[in-house]
């Protein structure tokens, strides 16, 4: 999500959401933290243009137009994409969605000149933003490769990227995903190779586990399995609404009987059957991770399936994913991940790409973008290479400001920035102290310590009782239970001042140098 501020109008780029990483433990979404900086700059904002319609670009925006109700631009797939989200957040009528083409300017808020062009990804209808300013051009690529034959509408528009470069481009802001990666990226066509070899190879049903938005993937896999006398069934809410809308707008190609439902698919001989599935991230909710798990209620996977993994890691994702690899070999399938069998190539650009578009647009100003801070200094190191000058270059991370004006740029006051956790149907609710308990809980238990105590003199009432969860096995240690409440009183005697703040500085020394552990210790107090 980036903001671009002038005067008292703000222009909104993108809302995507994050998959949470590892010890965002109970987590099910992260988006931006927009809360501080439009407190007070609600009025100012004119508009949100979307580049796609992929969850990290689209995923936060029910959140954020239930703070800024304004006007949503976006190319037909995009939209209808987008308009799948709002209704699901009760806010389809409440939102005015712009549909526009590629090529297409619009003027938003009657001051930011907004240009969409045409640019390849893994999704159709992706584009670049190329937004004119009282101050300059500003270029925008969102997420882009360089690709000379994709699987659906046209090569990139290297025309308008020059036509930029010829005008004067104050500053670019260049996908960085793959900025790291040398050489370039294979087209989305070298896919349909690998996966006919997978069809070629495979005896028994197909599973492919993909993202729900990657909609070009979806397109090549129903063309191998109609190549190869398959039926396909697409599993899982966000496969299935994707499918649906994009097969209604003209975005999916199905020849006739070749997706059915997967009650009807289960009917068919094995060897004829492709399932296209959620989880390709492990996510044990997901439609992949419940097979793996065996908690499918349709799709038991056994030895003779093959499943295919065709999308890329997020990182942070490599531990789920691998246990659920791992536990999809251990139920006896075929299991294609990485760059196996060519079965899946990345959406962004590599550097050979990056360098390409860097000497046609000529930006006076360099900011990379998407991409995690070592793919953000690995884009920057490229721009100098290019010519770009150190000083006129901005590696930014959330909440970084940069302004510009006539005399140059420079890195300003940072605005409040960073995460939003979504847990269930608490927003924001769950922050840092939270995870951190949540963590410790994971790792070491807790110990509840139930002390009563006499109102009037602060004595002990009989022995505490000590409860513990994820800690230790009661039975083998009652020793330690034992010595724990005795220690309890022993404390509360000496000091019964703060009988809370005792108990568990009590019990937290005593169990850690018996267990080196340290659960999350409880005191509960009744006072009678």
């Amino acid at each position: 999500m980036t903001a671009i501020e002038y005067g008292r109008n703000i222009l909104i780029i993108d809302a995507g959401v994050m998959f949470p990483e590892y010890d965002m433990l109970g987590i099910d979404l992260v988006i931006p933290d927009y809360t501080e900086y439009l407190k007070d700059k609600k009025d100012y904002v004119r508009g949100i243009v979307v580049t796609h319609g992929h969850e990290d670009h689209i995923g936060a925006l029910p959140f954020l137009l239930k703070e800024v109700n304004v006007p949503v631009y976006a190319t037909q797939l995009t939209a209808g994409l987008i308009k799948i989200k709002l209704q699901k957040h009760q806010l389809s009528s409440q939102v005015a969605i712009n549909v526009v083409k590629t090529g297409q300017r619009v003027w938003v808020g009657g001051l930011f000149d907004v240009e969409f062009f045409h640019v390849c990804h893994s999704i159709p209808d992706a584009t670049g933003l190329a937004i004119r300013t009282p101050i300059g051009l500003i270029v925008h690529t969102g997420d882009f490769k360089f690709d000379y034959t994709p699987t659906w509408g046209y090569p990139p528009d290297f025309g308008a990227l020059a036509r930029f470069g010829a005008e004067g481009t104050l500053v670019l802001l260049s996908d960085s995903t793959n900025a790291d990666n040398p050489g370039f990226t294979p087209s989305e066509k070298t896919v349909d190779e690998g996966l006919d070899n997978v069809f070629r190879q495979a005896k028994g049903r197909i599973i492919f586990a993909t993202f729900g938005s990657l909609i070009s993937r979806i397109q090549q896999i129903i063309n191998a399995a109609a190549r190869h006398g398959r039926v396909v069934a697409v599993e899982g809410r966000s496969l299935e609404e994707n499918t649906e809308h994009a097969q209604e707008l003209g975005y999916l190609n199905i020849p006739p009987g070749v997706l059915m439902g997967l009650p009807s698919l289960m009917k068919r001989p094995d060897n004829q059957v492709v399932i296209i599935a959620t989880g390709s991230q492990g996510e044990p909710s997901a439609a992949l991770g419940r097979m793996a798990q065996g908690k499918h209620r349709h799709i038991k996977v056994k030895p003779g399936d093959t499943v295919v993994m065709s999308s890329r890691v997020i990182p942070g994702n490599e531990q789920m994913v691998g246990r659920a690899i791992n536990k999809l070999f251990q139920r006896g399938a075929r299991v294609f991940y990485g760059k196996q069998e060519h079965v899946h190539v990345s959406g962004h650009a590599s550097q050979e790409e990056l360098k390409l578009l860097l000497n046609l647009v000529k930006p006076r100003y360099f900011i990379p973008v998407h991409g995690e801070l070592r793919h953000l200094h690995a884009h920057a190191e490229l721009a100098r290479k290019q010519g770009i000058a150190d000083e006129n270059i901005f590696v930014l991370e959330n909440g970084m400001t940069v302004e510009f004006d006539e005399k140059g740029a420079r890195l300003t006051e940072r605005v409040p920035g960073g995460w939003v956790f979504v847990d269930g149907s608490g927003i924001g609710d769950i922050g840092p102290q939270v995870l951190r308990d949540r963590e410790v809980l994971s790792q070491d238990g807790f110990v509840l310590a139930v002390v009563r105590l006499n109102s009037k003199t602060g004595a002990v009432i009989d022995r505490p009782k000590i409860i513990t969860r994820g800690f230790v096995f009661v039975k083998e240690n009652l020793d330690l239970i034992e010595r724990a409440e005795e220690e309890v009183v022993a404390g509360l005697h000496a000091d019964g001042k703060d009988p809370h703040n005792t108990i568990r500085k009590t019990l937290s020394e005593l169990l850690y140098s018996e267990t080196q552990r340290q659960p999350m210790v409880l005191p509960v107090v009744i006072e009678e």
